[in-house]
C-alpha cells in the first residue's frame, strides 16, 4: 500500500467526508477520519485470533512519524504476548484510581454543579470546599473508608446536625460521580447514616405566625431596634420576600414610578427573579431607606467598617443582624410576644393572607413559590394586579396594627 501524506490527510480533512485509510508502512496502522471530524491514528491488530484495535493518537498532534514510531513499538509488544490495547486500557484505570478525592471532588462540581439550581450548588460547593477537602482532600478518593466519613460527619454533627446532613449528602454524591467514572468501586457512605452517626435529631423548629394581637405590640416596638431595621421588618413583612432577598436589593431593582421591585436571578433562592409590587406605603418605606442609604447602590447598605471597607468593595447589609435585633427586641418585649425569626414574617404573612381570603394561587405567589405539576407547566400567569391587590389588603392591615387602629383579619 502506498505512503499516507501529509498533504493527502489534510485534503480529507478538508473534504469532511469519513476515511479509514491504511498507513501502508507499517501493518495495521490505519488513518481515521470520523463523522464528526476527529483525527486519529488506530493501529488495528489480531490477539487470540481476535481483532483488537488500539488508539494511538490524534492527528496532527500525532504526526506520520510519531504515529509510525508508536506502531512499530505497540507491534514488538504484541509479538511478545502483551495485548497493548488492554495494557492501554488497565494504564487509564490505574490513574484514574490514583486520583484524589480533591480531584474527584473537581471533577464532580464541573461536571455536575452546571445542572443544579445556583443555591443549591452555592451551598454544595460550601461544604466540599470548607469541610470535605480540608479533612479528606489529600487522600486518594479510593481509600476514603467508612471510617474516615463516619469521624467527619461526627465532629460535623457536634456543631449542627443538619449541616452534617447536607455535608453526608455531598460526599455520597462525589462518591456516586466515582462510581460512574470508574474512579471508586465503592461508596463509602452506603450503609450508614447521619441519624446512626450523631443520634436522633432535634425536632425542627416550626414556622410560626405571630397573631394579630402580637402585630400589635410587635410592630409599634419596632422604632426601639433602629429606623433601618425598623423599616427593614416592615417592608419584608409587608412583601412577603426571604431576607436574603431584601438584604441583597439595589436601588437599581426599585421602581417608584411603577411600583415594583424586581428581584434579579441572582438574589431569587429559587435563581428565577420575579417582580413584587409595591403598594403606597410599601413605596414610603422604601423612600425613608433610600434617605438612609446616603447614596449607597444598596437598599440596606453594609454598617459596620469591616464591610463598608471590604477588599470586594461596598457590601450589603449582614441579614444575620436583622435576627440579632428582633431577638433583643423580643426579649425587651418579654412573654408579651413569642420569639421570631425574620423568616417567621413570611409564614405570618402567608397566613394572614389566607385569613384574608385571598385565594391559595394568589397567595403562594405573593411567596414566589411554585405550585409545581400541571399549575406550574401551564399557569404562566404572573398574578401582578391580583397580588397587589391582596398586598394592599395586608399592609393595611400591619399599618393598623401599627397605629393602633382597628383592622383585623
Amino acid at each position: 500500500m502506498a505512503r499516507l501524506t501529509d498533504i493527502q490527510i489534510r485534503h480529507w480533512i478538508r473534504a469532511g467526508n469519513p476515511v479509514a485509510k491504511a498507513q501502508g508502512e507499517v501493518p495495521g496502522l490505519t488513518f481515521t477520519l470520523s463523522a464528526k471530524g476527529a483525527a486519529s491514528w488506530i493501529l488495528r491488530y489480531r490477539f487470540g485470533g481476535r481483532p483488537r484495535e488500539l488508539t494511538i493518537g490524534r492527528y496532527p498532534e500525532y504526526s506520520i512519524k510519531h504515529a509510525k514510531e508508536e506502531a512499530l513499538e505497540a507491534r514488538a509488544k504484541i509479538q511478545k504476548g502483551i495485548d497493548v490495547a488492554r495494557e492501554k486500557q488497565l494504564a487509564t484505570i490505574e490513574r484514574a484510581v490514583a486520583k484524589t478525592l480533591k480531584q474527584l471532588a473537581t471533577d464532580y462540581m464541573e461536571k455536575v454543579f452546571p445542572r443544579l439550581a445556583p443555591t443549591t450548588a452555592k451551598q454544595r460547593r460550601h461544604h466540599i470546599e470548607d469541610v470535605i477537602l480540608p479533612k479528606l482532600g489529600g487522600l486518594a478518593a479510593r481509600d476514603v473508608s467508612t471510617a474516615d466519613v463516619v469521624a467527619l460527619i461526627e465532629a460535623v454533627g457536634k456543631k449542627s446536625q443538619s449541616v452534617a446532613d447536607l455535608v453526608f449528602t455531598a460526599i455520597s454524591e462525589i462518591f456516586k460521580h466515582g462510581i460512574a467514572r470508574h474512579v471508586v468501586t465503592a461508596n463509602p457512605c452506603a450503609g450508614i447514616t447521619v441519624s446512626a452517626i450523631c443520634g436522633k435529631p432535634e425536632p425542627k423548629r416550626q414556622r410560626l405566625k405571630l397573631t394579630e394581637d402580637e402585630l400589635r405590640i410587635i410592630l409599634p416596638a419596632l422604632p426601639s431596634i433602629g429606623d433601618q431595621n425598623a423599616l427593614a421588618v416592615k417592608i419584608q413583612l409587608a412583601t412577603c420576600v426571604r431576607i436574603s432577598e431584601l438584604a441583597k436589593a439595589e436601588w437599581k431593582d426599585i421602581d417608584f414610578e411603577q411600583a415594583v421591585w424586581h428581584v434579579p436571578d441572582a438574589n431569587s433562592k429559587t435563581g428565577r427573579g420575579f417582580t413584587i409590587p409595591l403598594v403606597p406605603a410599601v413605596v414610603e418605606w422604601f423612600r425613608a431607606l433610600q434617605t438612609l442609604a446616603c447614596g449607597s447602590r444598596f437598599v440596606l447598605p453594609a454598617r459596620t467598617t469591616s464591610r463598608r471597607q471590604s477588599e470586594l468593595g461596598e457590601m450589603h447589609y449582614e441579614q444575620r443582624a436583622l435576627n440579632a435585633m428582633l431577638h433583643k427586641l423580643c426579649a425587651r418585649l418579654g412573654d408579651k410576644v413569642r420569639r421570631f425569626t425574620p423568616h417567621d414574617l413570611r409564614s405570618t404573612a402567608r397566613s394572614h393572607l389566607s385569613a384574608l381570603g385571598v385565594s391559595l394561587i394568589v397567595a403562594e405567589r405573593c411567596l414566589n413559590h411554585s405550585l409545581g405539576g400541571l399549575v406550574a407547566v401551564y399557569d404562566q400567569h404572573d398574578y401582578l394586579t391580583e397580588r397587589r391587590a391582596a398586598l394592599e389588603m395586608w399592609t393595611n392591615l400591619i399599618c393598623a396594627c401599627e397605629s393602633g387602629k382597628e383592622g383585623s383579619s
